[in-house]
């Protein structure tokens, strides 16, 4: 190209399709789309906690004692979690067979749809037992959605950024949880100013609703990005998997395994310290739900810069790392910060879960980046989103247990520490299994043969 061609206002000025300059904004575009998904998506599934710990008892379970509805409430929670796994390996197919791009439009349009329908669905007084099974139904597909939701949108990020930012593209998509959070936690403060029995009137519905524009929003990001080159470089080479859970199931079983324990506490913490800790705090303790629903705000602010943060400093120390660090603070504070809890006014419970939020959202934070770093490209939305989904299992029921263990220890200050600490324990040893095992397989990579 000559001199003049290259400078001149022509097309061919433009950065070429395969450029740094284009593949960097292409990583920018891709990790705001990622982002944005995540974001709505999490406001479509963490709409039903906040709704299960504040009004779900008395719309479809109205003829129970309200601490069992209440418990039926995390139960029907905790049910969206048992089809994250088939909702990794439907997706898992799709995102390693034909595409990260095709597999992430359609767990935003079921989520977006079932989230929506749930706004729609008529009360237990109007279709008696057929509202909550109907309920338990949406949220099911819910539990579908997510299942490859999340593995999806670390892996588009992680696999349009440079290596060295791995760690910290792997994180924007994380912000979207709080995001999700704080839109969920604003829509309810609102709502929260009218009388109760307007709530239970049909207002209550207005954030299930919701869905449909955000479901719109979404899908016209993800329309406009591009599949990302590590797909397309193994759709080239022919390398793409038959049966991708088959082969995850045959060779990464162990890797599976140790990813799903350093997800626990990320996942966990915020069903305990946001869904279940909400209900503790109106109905133990006496708190208003503003207050519990200024906490859960506030604390979402916090993490858009904490998240990020963290994220970049596990580019500096490693993601497992970072994890481990993470779950280890976590370890420390469970108690203590329970204590306080159980002894709080309005204002000291908002710093407590301020402040107690800090460290499990570093574990939160490097998780997709130690993800990313154990699974082959070849098989890794399967694989991703099987271990996402198998934690989730567990910490989905997080509330639910937590509620039965109260009820076994009478309340005790105590008993949501416990919960807390054992998360922290686990995910300690997956994340310093995983850091074991993604050092093998950087210094097993590097003695293989170039050409081999």
């Amino acid at each position: 190209m000559s001199t003049s061609s290259a400078t001149s206002k022509s097309p061919a000025a433009t950065p070429a399709p395969d450029s740094p300059a284009r593949s960097r904004s292409m990583a920018r575009k891709v990790a705001g789309a990622s982002f944005v998904g995540t974001a709505l998506e999490s406001y479509d599934f963490y709409v039903f906690g906040t709704a299960a710990a504040l009004i779900l008892n008395r719309i479809f379970f109205p003829d129970v004692d309200p601490v069992i509805g209440v418990l039926l409430s995390f139960l029907s929670l905790g049910i969206g979690f048992i089809a994250r796994p088939v909702g990794a390996i439907l997706f898992g197919h799709i995102g390693d067979r034909i595409g990260r791009k095709r597999s992430l439009i359609w767990t935003i349009v079921l989520m977006g749809t079932a989230t929506g329908v749930i706004g729609l669905l008529p009360d237990y007084n109007t279709i008696g037992l057929w509202a909550p099974a109907l309920l338990v139904t949406l949220r099911l597909l819910q539990g579908l959605a997510v299942g490859g939701e999340w593995g999806g949108a670390i892996l588009i990020a992680t696999e349009h950024a440079e290596p060295r930012k791995r760690a910290l593209y792997a994180a924007i998509p994380q912000i979207g949880s709080p995001v999700g959070t704080i839109m969920v936690t604003g829509t309810f403060l609102a709502l929260t100013q009218v009388s109760q029995e307007t709530m239970e009137a049909g207002l209550w519905r207005v954030p299930f609703l919701l869905a449909f524009p955000f479901m719109a929003i979404a899908l016209y990001l993800r329309f406009a990005i591009e599949e990302t080159p590590v797909f397309k470089d193994v759709a080239e080479h022919q390398a793409l998997p038959r049966v991708p859970v088959l082969e995850v199931l045959s060779t990464q079983r162990l890797p599976v395994l140790i990813a799903a324990a350093a997800s626990l506490l990320g996942i966990g913490s915020y069903f305990l310290m946001t869904t279940y800790t909400q209900a503790y705090g109106t109905a133990q303790l006496g708190l208003s739900s503003d207050t519990v629903l200024y906490a859960a705000l506030v604390g979402s602010v916090l993490q858009l810069a904490t998240i990020p943060a963290f994220g970049w400093l596990a580019t500096k120390i490693g993601s497992a790392r970072m994890v481990a660090a993470g779950a280890a603070a976590t370890l420390l504070i469970s108690f203590p910060l329970y204590w306080v809890i159980s002894t709080a006014d309005q204002t000291t419970y908002i710093l407590a879960i301020l402040l107690g939020g800090i460290a499990p959202t570093a574990a939160w934070a490097a998780l997709g980046g130690l993800m990313a770093d154990l699974f082959p490209a070849r098989t890794g939305f399967t694989a991703l989103s099987l271990a996402y989904s198998f934690a989730g299992i567990l910490a989905g029921f997080t509330p639910a247990v937590t509620q039965a263990f109260a009820t076994a220890t009478d309340s005790a200050w105590w008993h949501p520490g416990v919960v807390l600490a054992l998360m922290s324990l686990v995910t300690i040893a997956g994340a310093v299994a995983a850091a074991r095992m993604t050092r093998r397989n950087t210094e097993a990579a590097r003695r293989e043969p170039v050409g081999a």
